[in-house]
């Protein structure tokens, strides 16, 4: 469900929280359409980036994974502390 432009955004978008059950369920294939569809419309939302990198690994589509991981830690490049986020992202990366 989409929000009115003036409301405050959601906390974790809908899409993200199906995409979340769709891979602790074990369908990775469903989750990762899920979190593309968050994408389109909240682009470049770390937890959506992170979810969807996880969902297309879970997958076996290897270069959505590392797409997905790249833009991840470009995202998080400045950020003032470390997050276990991209220490999974760099540990994938590395392989």
């Amino acid at each position: 469900m989409e929000k009115h432009p003036v409301t405050p955004g959601s906390i974790v978008p809908l899409r993200d929280l199906l995409g979340d059950i769709l891979l602790e369920t074990g369908q990775p294939d469903a989750a990762l359409v899920e979190y593309e569809r968050s994408l389109k419309s909240a682009p470049n939302r770390f937890r959506t980036l992170y979810g969807a990198a996880k969902a297309a690994n879970a997958a076996g589509d290897r270069a959505k994974a590392k797409q997905y991981f790249e833009k991840l830690i470009r995202l998080a490049a400045k950020a003032d502390t470390s997050l276990p986020e991209v220490a999974e992202a760099t540990a994938y990366l590395a392989r």
